[in-house]
Formats: C-alpha cells, structure tokens, sequence
C-alpha cells in the first residue's frame, strides 16, 4: 500500500463478480452501496447511532450526493473508505468518501454529500443535538 492516507477510516471490504457490470468492471450501484454504508459509520462515530434514529423523533435525510470515478475497480479488489467532514452547520453537515484501493493505496473515487438532521415528527430539518455537534466539530478541526 502507498501513500500516507488521512480520515476516520468507515469501510474496508472486498469486491466480488456480483458488483461487476457488463464490461467487468465495479458498477455505479456498487460505489453508491459502499458510500452509503460509509455514512452509517460515520453517523454512528457523531452519535447519530441506530438506536437514536430508530427513535420516534431523531432521522437523517441525505439531499446532495457527488461521486466523482477516477480509476477502474474489478472483482477481488479490496478497498477502504476514509471520511472527512468538510462543513458543520446548525442543521446539517457536508463530508467526503475517499475511496482506496487498499493494495496499490489509489484513490478510486471521492464521494461528496451534505446530510440534514431531522424531526421525524414534524418532517422537517431540525437542529444537531449538542453531542452530535461537538463530535463533527472535532472531526473537522481535526482535518484544518
């Protein structure tokens, strides 16, 4: 593996026949599924964990996502996905996916979304809870 990578590492997995597209190589579904799963574990190191946003009141709602593709991934790839928080606002945070091949160290793709909390009960944009906001804070005075 080359290169020193920065970021709170989110994923690490293999790619398998089942994400290929017809020309063999990692489909889009794929790098979105990865992406996704990413921003689960980096909600869940902010505090927005399952068990909060099963709860009647708290929710997270996606409302910009940019994948920009910048070299080819194949079945027996292993990568990892390292986040960063870009933005912290009242109500929302803005973040980036970085994704590695893990055996050559390439970037493969980056992933840009913003991401809204939400009250559940009354289907709008709502205020971080405090922890919450202390912990992108830190996530991002941690990559200045």
């Amino acid at each position: 593996m080359s290169g020193e990578k920065v970021g709170l590492i989110t994923y690490r997995g293999a790619l398998y026949p089942r994400d290929c597209d017809h020309m063999g190589h990692i489909n889009v579904a794929t790098y979105s599924a990865k992406f996704d799963e990413a921003s689960w574990v980096l909600f869940c190191e902010l505090g927005l964990t399952p068990t909060l946003l099963r709860s009647e009141h708290h929710g997270v709602a996606g409302v910009q996502q940019n994948i920009s593709y910048r070299q080819e991934l194949f079945a027996g790839d292993v990568i990892e996905v390292r986040s960063h928080m870009l933005e912290v606002a009242d109500k929302r945070v803005r973040f980036r996916h970085d994704m590695h091949n893990i055996e050559t160290g390439a970037l493969v793709a980056s992933c840009e979304l913003t991401a809204v909390h939400l009250d559940k009960a009354a289907h709008k944009a709502c205020p971080l809870p405090p922890a919450v906001r202390k912990a992108a804070d830190a996530l991002l005075a941690g990559a200045r």
